[in-house]
């Protein structure tokens, strides 16, 4: 199916309940806009109406990435910096008078994390202390949605979900920094920033997939590198189960948590989880598969069998929390997020324009919003 065939409404997907006359006009600080994830919420946000300062570091020169290829510039103001900075944080944010902060800069990926274990902890450790401590010091801010990770968690590799509730842990030093953040952020909340009356949550998403990841070390990208270059792409451990899920839904889910923190502090605040349903707690030989019969052409994968780092075999989450008290879901399911994804690499490859394929998926998820 190509882009322009492909919609969400012909996907059977029902329209979403986030509130955007809320963030029509609203000030927000949005920390890692340069990323994968930061670059669609940046786009989202523009959407919604919300005034948006972005801030993170300059991204990869080399290479393509999402912030250049949809001209996510555009559409906010944006402000080079590192999170570890905190004289050049807080004079953003304070230029900003943001009223929600939703932190998302950080180190994401665990097999760069044994390569720079310092920097890793660095990063997402201090630096969310650093933009905790900005919502302290801007007068402005009333609500704080800090991202960390499904990976947060101990990993016991049982077959249920983890629930918000169970214990914290990490192997290697990304997982590990994610579970640091998770602690310092209810540390804040509960030593400075419930006294001032400012909202602070935590967002624990799964393996999202979608149209401008250029990662390294990550299944889709390294798929889709492989393929234009028109090898097999490599994979490590086919046998891993992950909860994918469309970078769409846990971005639709940060927002309408983020509404729900200013609305009623008390009542909001904490973890949460957002994963995708059963059908999308799937091998990733099995996504693998199915990016590689969706592409069609010559693609093609194989099994790389040597030694790797220590990763996750089994991980799930259990999201039930978000669905009945938030009221948010996940709607696209597998097939669909799959689908989303193969439409915006084919309109890559195409060459076409980035920016309006950007937009006009965003647009079919959130219409009626």
């Amino acid at each position: 199916m190509e882009l322009g065939q492909c919609s969400l409404e012909s996907l059977g997907v029902i329209l979403p309940g986030l509130n955007r006359a809320f963030w029509q006009g609203r000030r927000v600080f949005l920390t890692g806009h340069t990323g994968f994830k930061g670059s669609w919420l940046g786009l989202i946000l523009n959407r919604l109406g919300a005034v948006t300062t972005g801030y993170a570091l300059s991204p990869p020169p080399d290479g393509h990435n999402l912030f250049d290829d949809a001209k996510v510039a555009r559409h906010l103001r944006s402000v080079v910096g590192d999170i570890r900075d905190l004289s050049t944080l807080r004079a953003a944010a304070s230029a900003a008078e943001p009223e929600i902060i939703l932190h998302l800069a950080a180190q994401s990926l665990v097999l760069p994390s044994y390569e720079a274990p310092l920097e890793t902890f660095s990063t997402n450790v201090m630096g969310t202390a650093n933009v905790l401590q900005i919502a302290r010091d801007v007068p402005s801010v009333r609500a704080v949605v800090v991202v960390t990770s499904d990976k947060v968690y101990r990993n016991r590799e049982w077959t249920w979900g983890y629930r918000e509730n169970d214990e914290l842990g990490g192997q290697d030093p990304y997982s590990s920094s994610k579970a640091c953040a998770e602690m310092v952020s209810a540390s804040f909340r509960a030593s400075f920033l419930a006294a001032k009356g400012i909202a602070t949550a935590t967002a624990r998403a799964g393996n999202v997939i979608g149209g401008g990841d250029w990662a390294f070390n990550r299944l889709v990208p390294d798929f889709v590198r492989a393929v234009l270059a028109k090898k097999p792409v490599i994979v490590r451990n086919p046998d891993s189960t992950r909860p994918w899920q469309h970078v769409l839904e846990p971005l639709e889910g940060y927002l309408i948590l983020g509404e729900r923190l200013v609305a009623d502090r008390a009542r909001w605040e904490g973890a949460w989880n957002f994963g995708p349903p059963a059908d999308a707690i799937q091998p990733v030989g099995r996504l693998v598969s199915d990016l590689v019969a969706r592409w069609g052409e010559e693609a093609a994968w194989v099994h790389e069998r040597t030694n790797q780092p220590h990763e996750a075999t089994l991980l799930t989450l259990d999201a039930t929390k978000a669905r009945q008290d938030l009221g948010w879901s996940s709607r696209l399911g597998y097939a669909a997020a799959v689908q989303l994804t193969i439409d915006w690499y084919k309109a890559f490859g195409r060459g076409e324009d980035l920016e309006s394929t950007t937009l006009r998926q965003i647009d079919s998820y959130f219409v009626g919003a």
